[in-house]
């Protein structure tokens, strides 16, 4: 079977690419479609991200093992397409130069029978011209203005007064153990 890519730049202008490439090729091969589809040298790292239905960002398949325990992670040439996408799970992040951020959004589009004659990867179709540089990311938290708030307890220094100085407590004599 052939699946069949929109794959989308994160950016303010509609920039994609639509790809077709065998079920069984790999993570490793749909990067190089993806570099060849949208004209980088292919000289940068790159990682694909698993993520959910609204596209939020779950685990990690880089290109190169960079684990502590050489062969322990998988990388993009250890899994085929049809291992992590089918028609349930469509969506997956693709980032290229950890520099600049390229950033795109993997869709399963279709799945389709092959046709005789094509050779895959094949680029089906391509929309809008890569901009001069990447979208700018912004990494903020999600309630940033709101980074104390488990803290607060609305004492201020005023109600602090009731510890200093006060006769209140009792003494209970234990100065020598501190000396």
């Amino acid at each position: 079977m052939i699946y069949k890519f929109r794959v989308i730049l994160d950016a303010e202008e509609d920039v994609f690419r639509d790809i077709a490439i065998q079920e069984e090729d790999t993570l490793e091969d749909l990067h190089n479609a993806i570099v060849n589809a949208f004209g980088f040298d292919g000289m940068e790292v790159a990682s694909f991200y698993t993520c959910d239905d609204t596209w939020n960002q779950e685990d990690e398949i880089p290109m190169f093992d960079a684990g502590d325990v050489p062969g322990e992670q998988k990388t993009m040439s250890d899994y085929q397409l049809n291992d992590i996408l089918n028609t349930d799970q469509t969506k997956i992040i693709y980032v290229y130069d950890f520099i600049n951020m390229w950033t795109f959004l993997v869709e399963l589009a279709a799945v389709e029978e092959a046709e005789i004659g094509i050779i895959y990867p094949s680029l089906l179709f391509s929309h809008g011209e890569l901009p001069a540089e990447a979208m700018e990311k912004k990494f903020e938290a999600d309630n940033d203005d709101d980074m104390f708030s488990e803290f607060e307890d609305d004492l201020d220094e005023d109600d602090l007064d009731m510890f200093g100085g006060d006769e209140s407590f009792e003494d209970f004599g234990f100065e020598e153990n501190w000396n």
